[in-house]
């Protein structure tokens, strides 16, 4: 059995693979407030009600980016931890190539990209060969969406995580350059992680537990907490909330 992970975007999925591809479960969750506080209690519920034990486990498949700096490091941490408290291997997946590989077979180029706030977005282009494998061909990426155009020459279909506000942008920015995927593809599916990263535990290509970190691109958007004054005191006259 393997259990792959996805919380690269705000919309994290967790799924139960058997060794030869199959989907035996998948958990998946919208965006919303703090929902990663939702992620491991996501794993018992799809581990218990698929009546999977740990020990059935073989191998850990996360997604590890670019994407949200929180969701990586919360699925990247708990994947590690299974990793090393099971004694199973563990494969990274980049989070752009797991997307694009939702559109198998594509006849255009396709770009995936995730949101990375402050009106940026994490891409990347892939298109398939005649072999009917996926080709990188452009480099993870972080830019301005309105500076796309800049790496896409021709028209292209695209797919990411925000099908509502990603797409009319596209739309805007690129014209008939950006074909849309249906709208239920804009999602990254932990399903999809899994299946990449099967056939590198396949063939035994697994990834070094300490050396795997998150892929992030850029900075993390980390704001000091306006509750702790500049001298790192917190006032003793304050009983609020500290913000964490």
């Amino acid at each position: 059995m393997i259990l792959a992970f996805n919380t690269s975007t705000p919309q994290f999925s967790i799924a139960l693979m058997k060794e030869e591809g199959t989907i035996l479960s998948e958990y998946y969750m919208a965006s919303g407030s703090k929902n990663f506080r939702r992620f491991m209690p996501g794993i018992d519920f799809l581990l218990a009600n698929s009546n999977v034990d740990t020990k059935d486990i073989k191998a850990l498949i996360v997604a590890t980016g670019p994407g949200s700096y929180t969701g990586l490091r919360v699925g990247l941490s708990e994947a590690k931890g299974m990793a090393q408290g099971l004694q199973i291997p563990i494969i990274g997946v980049s989070s752009l190539e797991a997307m694009a590989a939702q559109l198998p077979f594509a006849r255009l180029p396709v770009c995936a990209i995730i949101d990375s706030r402050k009106g940026e977005v994490f891409a990347a282009l892939f298109s398939w060969g005649d072999n009917q494998r996926m080709i990188r061909t452009q480099q993870d990426t972080c830019l301005r969406i309105q500076d796309l155009p800049s790496i896409i020459e021709k028209p292209t279909l695209f797919l990411g995580n925000d099908f509502n506000t990603q797409g009319y942008l596209l739309r805007e920015i690129l014209g008939p350059k950006a074909e849309l995927a249906p709208a239920h593809l804009w999602n990254l599916k932990a399903s999809v992680v899994g299946t990449l990263g099967l056939k590198r535990f396949l063939d035994q290509d697994f990834d070094d537990l300490q050396e795997l970190v998150p892929t992030y691109l850029r900075p993390p958007d980390i704001r000091p907490n306006p509750y702790v004054p500049k001298s790192g005191k917190m006032d003793t006259n304050d009983s609020g909330d500290n913000g964490t």
